[in-house]
């Protein structure tokens, strides 16, 4: 049995647009300064705000997310992130309300149920603009909506100095709340929103010299060093049951990077995370040696196709892909000897001409498609895939021809949400759907089912199913495309089935090469 001592503090808020993500870049800035290795994660379905994140850190979070996964299965992505990246905090964003999950009306899949799944401290993002005493209303609500809140303290955003010295002592004789400080409004932080969320890292300009400036401002109006020691009286995170174990006899050991174990050398408040396992316990990773044939997999990779869960990319890498990025942008080539394709989500519509004006990867990736090369397309990669994608500017752009039908601008947002999704095989796997273009052929070979309530509806185009060798079940259709968003571990085998699909591709391909038709 493992189980580590992981210094982490989840920041939330009463509602969207409160500024998490603002105040999450800030603290991940502020504690990196002080050589502390963060880590992030960001709960729920959400792409773009982990980006930012990577931008702060240089290295990938990950989805935390209690509909996609188990609470034990919650706590291992936390605690293997963690150990993996030595982190010395972690620190994860919530998504919209605290308590707001599933429907509407359930705190299902919320930012509370990954506090209480991963007891973690929630610090609350509060924007006091246009309110005073209230806030201290609303915080108290807050503090007592659950009898195990996880709330421990408030943040102040979007308010001036002299309105944080009011209000604050307020705010803690009424709830009891301590406030960590305030973030004042600035232009020179501000990070902009659009359709699907905030303007992506690379489209925000300056944004390193941004989040410098949002750093320094949080040093001097936000108690860094006391939401570290918050952070560091969070419960041990176990490697299954609950997260509250009892604390194990014996030394701590840190877990290097290498997988091997030092002692401690003090007691510093700045330490890597602290690992415990018991004499029988096997080590956290032990190496393959074996030499595996890994099957080289093409990423689109660019601004236009940027929505991808990490947990999905290196659930592929650890079933033997090999990923490979490519630009449908910029490359005029698919990458070498690739026997599958990811074309992800993002912003196609928004570089539409780009797209179309290049029509060597265009007329490629079409080719592949009809000679039957196993592809995931998800949202803005299959809207890619049809014969014509109205671009943002109201312009139809000609794109890759395998769907044989206009993509468009629809009427709003659609089909917006967690969908459990159904294969004709009967593969079932969980994703999301949130877009606001749409399709004259969506497909209706899967099916959708909301996690509430009674609504399905039939999507996702996909090419005849394979049987796995030797196994005699199902492994996975070669083509699968379509708007829902995908997490490949809440079903490990539609990845591994894929795969599949992609090794009998290139098998194929290879025999076809050697054995050339007269």
């Amino acid at each position: 049995m493992t189980w580590i001592q992981a210094p982490r503090l989840l920041i939330g808020a009463p509602k969207s647009g409160s500024g998490k993500t603002l105040i999450t870049c800030g603290l991940l800035e502020a504690f990196a300064r002080r050589g502390l290795r963060p880590v992030s994660c960001k709960c729920g379905p959400d792409y773009i705000d982990p980006m930012f994140h990577k931008y702060v850190l240089g290295i990938p979070g990950r989805n935390l997310d209690s509909f996609f996964l188990g609470e034990e299965e919650v706590r291992e992505a936390l605690r293997r992130l963690i150990i993996g990246r030595q982190a010395g905090i972690a620190v994860i964003e919530g998504v919209m309300g605290y308590y707001d999950g599933i429907g509407g009306n359930s705190d299902r899949a919320s930012t509370w149920e990954i506090a209480r799944m991963t007891a973690s401290p929630a610090v609350l993002a509060v924007d006091g603009r246009g309110a005073s005493l209230s806030v201290a209303a609303l915080l108290s609500g807050f503090a007592h909506f659950r009898k195990d809140s996880r709330i421990a303290g408030v943040i102040l955003n979007r308010v001036r100095e002299q309105t944080f010295k009011n209000l604050a002592p307020a705010i803690e004789r009424e709830t009891g709340l301590p406030v960590f400080g305030y973030v004042p409004q600035s232009g020179d932080y501000a990070i902009e929103s659009r359709h699907l969320g905030l303007f992506l890292p690379g489209e925000t300009e300056a944004l390193r010299e941004r989040i410098g400036r949002l750093a320094d401002q949080m040093e001097r109006t936000v108690d860094v060093e006391a939401l570290i020691r918050l952070a560091g009286r969070a419960e041990r995170l176990q490697e299954s049951g609950r997260a509250d174990m009892p604390q194990a006899a014996g030394r701590p050991e840190i877990l290097r990077a290498d997988g091997r174990a030092d002692m401690p050398q003090g007691e510093s408040g700045h330490m890597p995370c602290r690992v415990w396992r018991d004499r029988s316990g096997r080590p956290e990773e032990e190496a393959d040696t074996g030499e595996k044939r890994r099957l080289r997999i093409g990423v689109a990779r660019d601004e236009a196709f940027c929505f991808y869960y990490q947990e999905n990319l290196e659930l592929l890498e650890q079933m033997g892909a090999e990923l490979v990025p490519f630009s449908p942008l910029r490359d005029t080539a698919l990458p070498e000897n690739v026997c599958g394709l990811i074309l992800g989500g993002g912003y196609p519509e928004n570089y539409a001409a780009g797209l179309a004006l290049n029509e060597a990867m265009r007329e490629e990736i079409g080719a592949a498609a009809r000679a039957g090369m196993p592809m995931l397309a998800e949202c803005g990669g299959f809207l890619y895939l049809h014969r014509t994608l109205e671009g943002s500017d109201g312009k139809d752009y000609p794109m890759a021809g395998a769907v044989d039908a206009a993509a468009f601008r629809g009427a709003g947002l659609s089909r917006f949400g967690y969908v459990t999704l159904t294969s004709p095989e009967g593969l079932e796997i969980r994703g999301h759907e949130f877009h606001y273009w749409d399709s004259g052929s969506p497909g209706t070979d899967w099916e959708a089912k909301k996690p509430s309530g009674d609504r399905k509806w039939r999507c996702m185009r996909q090419r005849p199913g394979i049987r796995g060798k030797g196994r005699g079940e199902f492994a996975a259709a070669a083509q699968i495309w379509g708007f829902p968003h995908l997490y490949y571990p809440s079903n490990p085998q539609f990845a591994a089935g894929w795969l599949a699909a992609c090794g009998e591709f290139g098998e194929r391909e290879a025999s076809d090469s050697r054995n050339p038709a007269d």
